[in-house]
C-alpha cells in the first residue's frame, strides 16, 4: 500500500484517498478517542457514494462488510482520510476495500478488506449494472 496519493503512474490496486474528516468532540468515545461507530458511519457513507458513482444507480445499498481491523485510533483535532477502491464487479454488486489513516502521521487506523454494495431496482430487487471497470469520471452519475 502506498502512503502517497494515487497518480497516473501508480498501479491500479492503490487506494485513492479522497475523503477527509476532522475528529471533533462529538466523534469521541468515553476514552477520548475516535468512536468506532462514528468511523464506520463515515466509511459506509463514503462507500455508498463511491458505489453510486461506480454502479450508476442511486439505489445502491450495503450488503456485506468483512472483518473490521482497528489498528490504531485518533484523538480530537486529528485529521483522518478515507480511501476506498473497487476490487471486483459482480453482476449486481460491487466489492470494495477501505482504509482509514491519520493524515499527519500516515498511521493506519482501520482497514476493511471487503465491503459489498448491491444495485437495486425501484422495487428493491437486485438489478444488473453492466459495469466491469472502475470509472474516474462522473459519467455514471444517475439522473433523477
Amino acid at each position: 500500500m502506498s502512503n502517497e496519493m494515487k497518480d497516473s503512474s501508480e498501479p491500479d490496486d492503490v487506494l485513492v484517498f479522497r475523503s477527509r474528516r476532522w475528529v471533533k468532540p462529538e466523534d469521541l468515545n468515553a476514552h477520548g478517542t475516535l468512536f468506532g461507530g462514528s468511523l464506520l458511519r463515515w466509511i459506509d457513507e463514503e462507500a455508498a457514494i463511491y458505489a453510486i458513482i461506480q454502479l450508476g444507480n442511486h439505489r445502491a445499498v450495503t450488503k456485506f462488510m468483512s472483518e473490521i481491523d482497528f489498528v490504531s485510533s485518533a484523538r480530537q483535532g486529528d485529521l483522518v482520510e478515507l480511501g476506498i477502491r473497487a476490487t471486483r464487479f459482480g453482476r449486481t454488486s460491487l466489492t470494495m476495500r477501505a482504509e482509514v489513516r491519520n493524515i499527519i502521521t500516515r498511521e493506519r487506523i482501520l482497514a476493511i478488506e471487503r465491503i459489498v454494495f448491491v444495485s437495486l431496482d425501484g422495487d428493491g430487487a437486485p438489478i444488473p449494472h453492466g459495469y466491469t471497470e472502475i470509472t474516474y469520471n462522473r459519467d455514471r452519475l444517475p439522473a433523477h
